[in-house]
């Protein structure tokens, strides 16, 4: 399917969001069109998140100004902007199904803000990672800020936030923030499908059990009761069967 700045493809089990827009940059209408796309997922139990030349040069500054602009020194209509900004990458966050994102050339501010919110991360040699919002004057405000430090520790998210410069993408294997790095962009896809695809043969109650308690946020004896309890509730003899056979 395709959309203004978007494209959802189909593989088997497996689902790939290219992030299409021509200057690499998120515009209005990506902030319209992920949400779309994430409602055509169907059955989909895997997403691949990818960019088609860069992952993300982040903001389209030109196309998003005329939004913003008259937004800017009233926090109400400046919230109301930002909010369709947060629906597309929450929206991301929290699909029930592992959603990994294939990092090629630069993934920078909106992102990698965005690329945080994905589960997991693989890259190529030649990518480069960015938050420079300060210094174009402002804040992070599409999450990075809040991910970021559990992703790679509090004190690289700041140096990344607080300097604006960008790190290699072996820097990035090393915080933690990628967990592969693949030669070019074909072995860097490649993978990125054969993953998907080792994912999407697994439980997908598992899966999704384990992505919410990954993410919940709850105090140490709240989280651990909350997964005892999806278990309860999903758990059941002939799967943890099936799955010592094909062990």
């Amino acid at each position: 399917m395709t959309y203004d700045s978007v494209r959802l493809s189909h593989e088997g089990e497996v689902a790939t969001l290219t992030l299409a827009h021509p200057k690499g940059a998120f515009g209005p209408a990506t902030w319209r069109d992920v949400p779309r796309a994430l409602g055509d997922l169907g059955d989909a139990r895997v997403l691949v998140v990818r960019g088609e030349r860069h992952f993300s040069v982040g903001l389209d500054v030109a196309a998003t100004a005329p939004v913003i602009g008259p937004a800017l020194g009233n926090p109400e209509k400046f919230r109301a902007v930002v909010d369709e900004m947060h629906a597309a990458i929450e929206g991301l966050a929290t699909l029930p199904v592992p959603v990994i994102a294939a990092i090629d050339g630069w993934c920078i501010g909106a992102g990698l803000e965005l690329a945080a919110a994905c589960d997991l991360r693989l890259c190529s040699a030649s990518a480069r990672f960015s938050l420079p919002e300060v210094k174009l004057g402002i804040t992070a405000d599409l999450g990075g800020l809040q991910r970021l430090p559990h992703l790679i520790g509090r004190g690289r998210a700041a140096h990344l936030a607080l300097t604006g410069e960008p790190i290699d993408a072996q820097a990035a294997e090393r915080w933690g923030l990628v967990t592969e790095v693949l030669e070019g962009a074909e072995a860097l896809y490649a993978r990125a499908q054969s993953l998907a695809a080792h994912l999407a043969s697994l439980p997908p109650r598992a899966l999704e059990g384990t992505k919410r308690t990954l993410q919940d946020g709850l105090p140490h004896a709240e989280s651990l009761a909350a997964a005892v309890e999806w278990n309860a509730r999903h758990m059941t003899a002939d799967a943890m069967l099936s799955a010592l056979k094909k062990a």
